[in-house]
């Protein structure tokens, strides 16, 4: 298991967005993935419009997850219709000094 981040933006609609969140975490639960935290960024506007849209509701997502499941996540997490725009990023570990 390694630890990522995960941001993602949902539609500003709150039905949509409350979809769309309850789904990433449930699919995230279907990979094995361990929720750490979560943190509502808020509503913010985009660099470029994605699905026509000019702004969008950040959230970022702290977990552990088991390397194999994120390209998973990635086609499942491609195929949400409420979600804007996702990015996992792994979380370098310090594994003691380098001097």
């Amino acid at each position: 298991m390694r630890r990522y981040e995960l941001t993602v933006i949902f539609p500003l609609e709150e039905d949509q967005h409350k979809a769309g969140r309850e789904q990433v975490l449930a699919d995230l639960a279907a990979q094995g993935g361990e929720i750490e935290k979560t943190d509502e960024i808020g509503d913010r506007d985009l660099a470029y419009a994605i699905k026509k849209r000019r702004r969008g509701r950040y959230v970022l997502f702290t977990l552990m997850l088991d390397p194999v499941k994120v390209s998973i996540l990635d086609r499942i997490f491609k195929l949400n219709a409420h979600i804007l725009k996702y990015l996992f990023v792994k979380i370098e570990e310090d594994g003691g000094s380098n001097g």
